[in-house]
């Protein structure tokens, strides 16, 4: 027998008159996306976790505010990406600036229409795209990204979240998210030719 699976909107209207059962259930469901999105912007474990637990103590104190004008999963993603473009800028370390980056990959677009190529690493094996060395490789190409570049990259690539919904968590428009996606797969890839250029 098929079980009832309450959608988001039943479980926040729970949560509205006093029931912390459902809570619990509403952050099971969407805590290791969280974590996931998180880590994958600030590849750090600790900082994962405090980005965890501020986004959802947000929502709970948010709850109220929420309208469902978009869906819950995309209002929380908001939240999350908010909180962890937060923690980067905290960070005290040197990051590319963004002009450092557009510089690259303008350098990169104007390297391919004199004609030079960069090779297609794309059509490697799965199974080389899985080894630690590579996961490496790019969460580092990755970390290099400025912060609005790397959470379209995340939102986009990684979460694999429709154009349309990563605008409306970065309050964005929909060619705005395209065209940092472009220059954000356009750096990772001549980031990374050389190396795969060696395998």
């Amino acid at each position: 027998m098929k079980q009832f699976v309450p959608t988001d909107e039943e479980l926040i209207e729970q949560i509205r008159k006093g029931d912390n059962r459902t809570l619990e259930e509403l952050v099971s469901r969407y805590e290791d996306r969280v974590y996931n999105l998180a880590y994958r912007m600030l590849s750090s474990r600790q900082d994962a976790e405090d980005v965890l637990q501020d986004t959802f103590l947000n929502v709970i104190r948010g709850l109220d505010s929420f309208r469902g004008q978009s869906r819950f999963s995309t209002w929380l993603y908001r939240i999350a990406a908010n909180a962890a473009l937060t923690k980067i800028r905290k960070r005290s370390r040197r990051e590319k600036s963004e002009s450092e980056f557009l510089d690259d990959v303008y350098a990169v677009k104007e390297a391919t229409h004199a004609g030079v190529v960069l090779p297609d690493w794309s059509s490697n094996p799965a199974t080389r795209l899985l080894g630690s060395e590579v996961r490496q490789k790019l969460g580092a190409a990755i970390r290099e990204l400025p912060e609005v570049y790397r959470a379209v990259f995340v939102l986009r690539d990684v979460e694999g979240l429709p154009a349309d919904d990563v605008a409306e968590v970065l309050d964005l428009s929909v060619p705005a998210v395209k065209s940092r996606l472009h220059r954000a797969r356009l750096y990772l890839r001549n980031r990374l030719s050389g190396y795969f250029e060696e395998k």
